[in-house]
């Protein structure tokens, strides 16, 4: 199965100081046919104006991961936790049993884009926790794992079976994904534009894909691309 979500077909908020296209049903957006996928239940590509941002809200039972494409962006959480989120870094935080948390764009000038992804945890009730790190992202240097349940290769760890892997292409370049039918993929593309099995993808569109072999990746385009490679139930 390859099943295509059209960026244009996204769930859209706007207001005066954000930007967000939903991927998944939120808030008051709701599409019974994508209110997730697997644990996957949010990817919202959101833009922040410059001195705005989300201010202190909670969240609970759930791994929350932020990543920026663009930008800068502040955090803040209960548990004492203040970082700046830069482009090639990852963001993982564990909602668990409570945390409340705020999201800042403090330049006077510039937006910031950004990918925030929510997964499923694998049970309730865990304690919160938080992690950040620096990934190296090269263009034409294959899959670069960035969380994982058990933190491999210097990934984020998550509370989930899920594997999620980023990558960037320069036009003409290509990229292939062995998939296990036991599993389920999807694919989202951040920036760019290319081919996925002879389909026709560009920023902002992703990708359900199950019960293939492989996935073949072709760029027409340099492109920044999202792999999240979960357990299947």
């Amino acid at each position: 199965m390859f099943k295509l979500r059209k960026s244009n077909e996204r769930g859209y908020t706007q207001l005066s100081w954000l930007e967000s296209w939903h991927t998944f049903s939120f808030d008051s957006y709701y599409d019974p046919k994508y209110d997730h996928f697997a644990c996957l239940r949010v990817i919202n590509e959101d833009t922040v104006a410059p001195k705005a941002g989300f201010g202190t809200h909670p969240h609970k039972n759930m791994e929350i991961l932020t990543y920026v494409l663009q930008g800068v962006l502040e955090h803040k959480d209960s548990l004492g936790n203040g970082s700046i989120i830069k482009p090639g870094e990852l963001q993982r935080m564990s909602a668990g049993t409570g945390i409340f948390h705020s999201e800042y764009n403090h330049s006077q000038d510039n937006p910031v884009h950004l990918l925030q992804i929510w997964i499923i945890p694998n049970r309730h009730g865990l304690i919160p926790g938080y992690e950040q790190k620096q990934f190296d992202i090269k263009y034409g240097a294959g899959w670069k794992l960035i969380a994982s349940e058990q933190g491999s290769e210097g990934s984020l760890k998550i509370h989930q079976d899920a594997f999620v892997y980023t990558t960037k292409l320069e036009s003409g370049e290509n990229l292939a994904y062995n998939v296990d039918r036991q599993r389920a993929v999807w694919l989202q593309i951040a920036e760019g534009n290319l081919l996925v099995n002879d389909n026709q993808m560009s920023a902002g569109d992703g990708a359900a894909i199950s019960e293939l072999k492989s996935i073949e990746l072709v760029s027409s385009a340099s492109s920044h691309i999202l792999l999240f490679d979960l357990a299947a139930k």
